[in-house]
């Protein structure tokens, strides 16, 4: 039995209206089905049936399932609206036998069409391993790396190889989690992290089941990204810079990620030294959705660091910023195998993630203080304002979920530091209590545009 969340409320004043496809016959409409863990493909999801369409969204974990209520229709049982559906959508990377990409596979072999993962692609964001000797298979430059499942092992390489290293966990039991106690080395000797590992080995062997020692280089993070029918690419293609820790000038815990500038291009020499290589690879997995390589970048050249083989967030939110297609067609049209003419804006837009207690950290007590909690706009007006864990009750915005992370604001212009101005302009017409942000999303910009345009890479 499905659960239908009803969405008269949707009539608010501030929510922009649905909007009109351009048709010379019928208005496109397609009923889509969400499949998500946590209900991060909310905000997609949203703004596809802003459009016109038909849409239900399944969220497994039973903590999130208020995620999107009031703005999406809910479904307990995603497998029973599968035929419903024209287009199933997986908006998420799970680990274990029965992932997300398999899941997919399965749907595609019966004939269904399918925006979402595969069991290659899973594989690739999920076993960093696996995903760096896929890179280096088809020609990229990859950092020397080491991988273990002993911590001993580690501790003991470090001692008898000396050197700069980042620590990256692999996968474990609380993937997603674990991945946040990444640890970048600052002494060359590598006695920080060694003397880390040392202190953590008992408390975390039993958490984290593999990971990574590489070699560390310096330079300017950068990823590439684009989407894939299956077949090929579509473009334009997307160059983005992540701001992935808590607070302004890259200090305290990675969060994932709290903001991000970009751009959309045509394919470049940073495309196919990087993303363009793995071609075959996608077409030969029926891979469908947007994959992006993140990468760090110097005189020397190009290292390619992990895929992300799902939607990112807050990036296909920042993406939607600079997307002028309807989003419903264009994920029908790749699903379709289609070589859809992708719109987009000229210039760059920017994203801030909109945050509070107890954020990044899950404490139940703090979660209680602020769940339900309204989000008030000093305006009828959310131009570039987008959910994150959010539901809509008697037309109020209120705090959903158990992790905190609210919005994500965007803006877009033909500068940065003018997409900068109107999203940060954005957040001033948010009143919620406690929030907090990064100020300081594309400010390294000037800096960082000039290296790259020195190595020869934009």
């Amino acid at each position: 039995m499905e659960k239908e969340i009803k969405t008269d409320s949707l009539a608010a004043p501030i929510e922009p209206p649905v909007q009109a496809l351009p048709s010379a016959q019928e208005k496109f409409c397609k009923k889509f089905l969400f499949i998500s863990v946590e209900g991060d493909g909310t905000d997609l999801a949203w703004k596809v049936r802003q459009e016109g369409n038909e849409v239900k969204m399944y969220i497994a974990k039973e903590e999130y399932q208020d995620v999107g209520d009031g703005f999406i229709d809910k479904s307990d049982d995603w497998r029973a609206s599968v035929e419903w559906a024209d287009v199933v959508v997986f908006d998420d990377v799970i680990s274990g036998s029965n992932g997300f990409g398999k899941e997919a596979d399965n749907l595609r072999a019966k004939g269904k069409l399918v925006v979402g993962g595969s069991t290659y692609t899973d594989r690739l964001e999920i076993d960093r391993e696996f995903g760096q000797e896929e890179m280096k298979s088809v020609g990229m430059l990859t950092l020397p790396h080491w991988d273990f499942d002993n911590f001993t092992e580690a501790i003991e390489f470090l001692k008898t190889t000396p050197g700069r290293y980042i620590f990256k966990p692999s996968e474990g039991d609380l993937d997603s989690q674990m991945k946040s106690l990444l640890f970048i080395g600052k002494e060359e000797d590598g006695k920080d992290l060694l003397e880390v590992l040392e202190h953590n080995k008992k408390s975390w062997s039993r958490k984290i089941k593999r990971f990574q020692l590489q070699k560390f280089a310096s330079g300017v993070e950068i990823a590439v990204g684009g989407f894939f029918n299956g077949n090929d690419f579509i473009t334009p293609i997307n160059i983005n810079f992540e701001h992935k820790k808590l607070f302004p000038g890259d200090i305290g815990p990675y969060t994932g990620e709290m903001g991000t500038l970009m751009f959309w291009t045509e394919p470049n020499y940073f495309f196919n030294a990087t993303l363009g290589k793995m071609l075959e690879k996608l077409r030969n997995s029926k891979y469908v959705g947007y994959i992006d390589i993140n990468c760090i970048v110097n005189g020397k050249g190009i290292y390619p660091l992990e895929f992300t083989s799902r939607f990112g967030y807050p990036t296909i939110s920042i993406q939607m910023e600079g997307i002028m297609s309807p989003m419903g067609e264009f994920l029908y049209a790749i699903a379709n195998g289609e070589q859809y003419p992708l719109k987009t804006q000229k210039g760059f837009q920017v994203g801030v993630v909109i945050a509070t207690p107890p954020f990044p950290y899950h404490d139940e007590k703090m979660l209680q203080v602020y769940k339900d909690s309204s989000i008030l706009f000093k305006k009828p007006n959310i131009e570039g304002i987008h959910l994150g864990d959010v539901k809509l009750v008697d037309n109020d915005w209120k705090l959903a979920g158990k992790t905190g992370w609210v919005l994500v604001v965007t803006g877009s212009n033909s500068t940065v530091e003018d997409a900068r101005k109107q999203a940060y302009r954005r957040i001033e017409n948010i009143f919620l209590q406690n929030m907090f942000y990064r100020t300081d999303i594309g400010a390294k910009w000037p800096e960082e545009s000039d290296e790259l345009h020195t190595w020869g890479i934009l």
